[in-house]
């Protein structure tokens, strides 16, 4: 909610914040039919259980899962394919969130992602957002990528997608076609040229 208000009423008073520390999506959705959870024949306790994806969840970047993968094995034994899908529904936040989708949704293989729902964001503002429309209107027939628009939300699907990791190898394609830049990114390297072109100018 305080991050909604510094993108609206109070945008003038947190400008600086917001250049500094942009974060367009805070929480993604992962609804998916592939199987991913702890089963209770690997880890027979449930408060045990609990903790440990209460420790996923807090896990932000491949380090700190690879340090996690490793004090599961060392504890409970070789990791199981179906705490492994875990892992890449992770990942698969990770880079949704980079891009600026608030939900993904891979069944019957079928990848749906959703653009952020408030019409409002600033994201829609980025350069980054820009130049991901270009790019689906350009190559989206060669990608097997479309956009859609529902009635609250901006959609992007490609159809035969049949796992976790190949939806977050589809957005890391993407991604790398846009050299890698995230929303944030596109919006500070935009507003530097801007200022760079004004000093310019004035000189």
């Amino acid at each position: 909610a305080v991050g909604e208000l510094k993108e609206s009423e109070f945008k003038d008073i947190f400008e600086e914040d917001l250049k500094s520390k942009r974060t367009f999506v805070h929480d993604v959705q992962v609804d998916t039919d592939v199987e991913m959870h702890i089963p209770d024949d690997y880890v027979n306790s449930i408060d045990e259980r609990l903790r440990l994806y209460t420790e996923l969840d807090k896990v932000a970047n491949e380090e700190e899962l690879h340090d996690f993968t490793d004090k599961l094995r060392d504890r409970f034994g070789p990791v199981p394919r179906i705490v492994r899908e875990l892992f890449e529904g992770l990942r698969l936040r990770w880079i949704c969130k980079e891009m600026g989708f608030d939900r993904v949704v891979l069944k019957n293989n079928k990848l749906i992602l959703f653009f952020i729902q408030n019409p409002q964001s600033a994201f829609y503002e980025t350069p980054f957002f820009t130049q991901f429309l270009a790019l689906i209107a350009s190559d989206g027939k060669d990608l097997g990528i479309k956009i859609k628009q529902s009635r609250s939300n901006l959609l992007v699907i490609q159809e035969n997608v049949q796992s976790l990791k190949a939806a977050h190898w589809t957005l890391e394609k993407l991604q790398k076609t846009l050299g890698r830049t995230t929303p944030a990114q596109s919006e500070s390297q935009s507003e530097s040229q801007s200022e760079t072109q004004s000093e310019t100018q004035s000189a």
